[in-house]
């Protein structure tokens, strides 16, 4: 009797019958239904993060969002295990202004007064951990870029006021000039000859998260270039880029090696040289071989890198190992083997060297 009117109130859902108690424990997920969660997986992936607004109000957030320089911002990702990203800066320089901590059905994220250098990406995404492995849920991730908007800075501050950017033939390149102001107007431009460089949307296209892309970089690209901006104000510049041009095929390094001489007296002092040529932003690790290093016998070895232009705006990394050897004796005669090693792979050289 006090039951029957409790029963009523839930309205029926379509497609409901009268032995629905039966069905209920039997029924299988309906297809419909995964079909929606497979329609809405990318609105679930933004789902599990929230900004905290006032009054402890939450809303969910979108691609971007805009708030002024000053502002304080808390973020939240909904998870037991989360990890996050965000402008690789403020771990730089350990800045204390962020703080991250992890509750138990939530991970904060807060950014207090905000400068117009926290610029960019904050994202979030929830671990799946077995054992000691982790490895990231694509289903549960969101992610928000936010500019701090500063008229006073309409370009995102960087710690040098000169930087190299590598033109390389088989993929795309950024001049990364980001902007505070989304609805900055931002051009780019020629130091020499001065000339403003047009932007098609094809072969260069401006990207407000990014910079400008170069997709097919070209040699005739290189040179000095800079950005301007400009938001209700006076048009403010960008620091400078040097666009260097490269073309080195991939692999391992390709490495010599030489000795000042293939004979040597006793007492002599000998140097080996290793040389790599290779991509200028491409590292070069060392490791040698040599007669008396059981022995330990005491050898100098310094590693340097310079670029060089070698002709029609290519611009080349040449790194070198120089294994210095004083008073050269008898147990020093024999090979010596330089191993270069970068992300490619590795590449073994010898050279000998015998006692006069």
């Amino acid at each position: 009797v006090i039951g029957q009117p409790t029963k009523t109130k839930r309205p029926k859902e379509p497609g409901e019958n009268k032995i629905k108690p039966v069905n209920k424990k039997l029924k299988p997920q309906s297809p419909r239904m995964k079909e929606r969660e497979s329609a809405d997986s990318s609105l679930k992936s933004q789902s599990i993060l929230i900004q905290v607004m006032d009054k402890g109000h939450f809303q969910k957030v979108g691609a971007t969002l805009s708030l002024s320089v000053g502002q304080s911002i808390e973020l939240r990702c909904k998870g037991s295990n989360v990890t996050w990203n965000y402008p690789s800066y403020l771990d730089t320089f350990k800045d204390s202004r962020l703080s991250i901590k992890q509750l138990d059905r939530y991970s904060q994220l807060i950014l207090a007064n905000s400068t117009a250098a926290d610029t960019g990406e904050y994202s979030c995404w929830l671990q799946l951990c077995h054992a000691n492995k982790c490895r990231k849920d694509e289903t549960k991730t969101g992610s928000t870029y936010i500019f701090f908007t500063d008229k006073e800075e309409l370009f995102v501050p960087t710690p040098s006021y000169f930087e190299i950017v590598y033109l390389n033939p088989d993929k795309p390149a950024v001049i990364p000039c980001r902007v505070t102001t989304p609805s900055a107007k931002v051009t780019l431009h020629r130091e020499f000859p001065a000339e403003e460089i047009e932007t098609d949307g094809i072969d260069i296209i401006y990207d407000v998260k990014k910079g400008f892309v170069y997709q097919h970089p070209t040699s005739d690209q290189k040179g000095i270039v800079y950005c301007k901006a400009e938001s209700q104000g006076a048009p403010q510049i960008s620091i400078k880029y040097h666009l260097l041009y490269v073309e080195v095929p991939k692999g391992p390094p390709s490495t010599t090696i030489a000795a000042s001489s293939s004979r040597a007296e006793s007492s002599d002092s000998v140097h080996i040289i290793c040389t790599v040529l290779g991509e200028p932003d491409v590292d070069v690790n060392f490791r040698w071989q040599y007669p008396g290093q059981e022995s330990e016998r005491p050898v100098i070895i310094q590693n340097f890198w310079r670029l060089i232009e070698r002709g029609a705006g290519h611009t080349t990394r040449i790194s070198k190992s120089v294994l210095l050897l004083q008073n050269f004796e008898a147990q020093d005669a024999g090979n010596y083997i330089c191993i270069a090693q970068n992300l490619q792979g590795e590449t073994t050289v010898a050279t000998k060297v015998e006692l006069n």
